[in-house]
């Protein structure tokens, strides 16, 4: 029982240095060798016609600023088509997108809420430009980030150009520094990934696509956002991560809408790995097989490495004090993730707390995400993360 524990313990500890630490230091190995650029935009070029999307549910508090932020993009308004697409919301979000309606500003309705996959699926007939551009109702773009982000496509291998997502507090709410420091660790990803084969999943806040991939129907239990960025490898085309392209997304203030958030979102993120699973092939996709594996299922392996890493530390711990330490400390870890879960939104906590709450959370998410997958629990409809509304006047702080 001895050496199985140890054996389980090392292997999990063996899994977690992977994810985390030897898969980027093997993207970085990789990218050096291949020195791939993007293009970037100058002042006198011509910009292709380009359609942004937006699905909003409820959204009456924040959509007037998010069509405001997106009017004084700097873009040929000529050249730009805004569509918000109500999935049919009951507050006054339809009648605030109509006010725009003299300054072209769009707006579809469904009938009946169908989810966000759906909603963007619908809106495709409706969408005329050459590049399609997906955001959310909560964030808000720099104004040069859109001429960034497009700028990506006169490469002719790119298919998909995702922006950079930047936590930032929303307005007077408290900070979650540890929701803000994944982000950035999640992009620093994405740019080593773009210099070897292409991201994994595109921001589901700001990302580009090109018309004839994004009009593929898909289904509406999937993420279109990382479904996108797998389907544009399908095509032969690279998506990829536009580190200039600025989003600001502000940060969740509840560490139990987050957890609802990521159990919702790795759940769709499942289902549509597992609709595009020939992508895991690596005589067919090589390279991105192996960092799709890397990225995904790796990420989705450690809760349960971590419950049995922690088993096996109590099966070792009476006979050794190295696990009984570290034991020990897992106890104290959740103890204290337990105290960020129990004031979660009611005392402004300091980060020994919420950051053990914050990493317990996500990975109870893909744990319980896991079995409502296997047991079909698909829900195609989404309730938006209320995250307040971002502030791009503020200097942002990001990890």
């Amino acid at each position: 029982m001895t050496y199985l524990a140890l054996t389980v313990l090392v292997a999990s500890l063996l899994l977690f240095m992977y994810t985390y630490i030897g898969y980027p230091l093997s993207l970085w190995v990789l990218g050096s060798a291949t020195r791939r650029t993007l293009p970037t935009h100058g002042n006198d070029e011509t910009w292709p016609f380009a359609s942004i999307t937006v699905p909003a549910y409820n959204e009456d508090r924040q959509i007037r600023g998010l069509i405001e932020s997106l009017l004084a993009l700097d873009y040929p308004r000529d050249r730009l088509q805004i569509l918000i697409v109500s999935d049919a919301s009951s507050d006054d979000t339809d009648a605030i997108v109509t006010e725009y309606a003299d300054r072209g500003v769009e707006l579809l309705r469904m009938p009946k809420r169908g989810g966000k996959t759906r909603a963007e699926s619908e809106a495709s007939a409706r969408l005329r430009g050459d590049i399609i551009v997906n955001t959310d109702a909560s964030i808000r773009i720099q104004p040069d980030s859109l001429k960034h982000l497009l700028a990506a496509f006169r490469d002719p291998a790119v298919g998909l150009a995702s922006g950079r997502d930047v936590s930032v507090s929303p307005g007077q709410t408290l900070d979650n520094l540890s929701e803000s420091g994944y982000v950035g660790y999640e992009m620093g990803i994405r740019d080593l990934e773009t210099r070897v084969a292409g991201i994994i999943g595109a921001s589901g806040c700001f990302y580009a696509i090109l018309a004839p991939l994004h009009r593929v129907r898909l289904p509406d239990s999937l993420s279109r956002d990382f479904a996108s960025a797998l389907h544009t490898i399908e095509n032969g085309y690279r998506p990829v991560s536009v580190s200039a392209a600025v989003c600001h997304v502000p940060r969740t203030t509840s560490l139990r809408s987050e957890f609802r958030r990521k159990v919702r979102t790795i759940t769709r993120g499942m289902e549509t790995l597992w609709h595009k699973r020939d992508l895991l092939n690596p005589f067919r996709y090589s390279v991105f097989s192996w960092m799709l594996f890397s990225h995904k299922v790796c990420r989705w392996a450690l809760p349960w490495a971590a419950l049995a890493s922690f088993l096996a530390l109590a099966i070792l711990a009476p006979s050794h004090v190295v696990a009984a330490a570290l034991f020990a400390v897992g106890m104290v870890v959740l103890v204290l993730a337990a105290i960020g879960w129990a004031y979660d939104g009611k005392a402004n906590l300091p980060r020994i707390v919420t950051l053990p709450a914050f990493v317990i959370a996500g990975n109870l998410a893909a744990a319980v995400a896991l079995v409502r997958a296997f047991q079909g629990r698909l829900d195609p409809t989404w309730e938006p993360t209320r995250r307040g509304e971002a502030q791009p006047g503020k200097a942002p702080r990001s990890a």
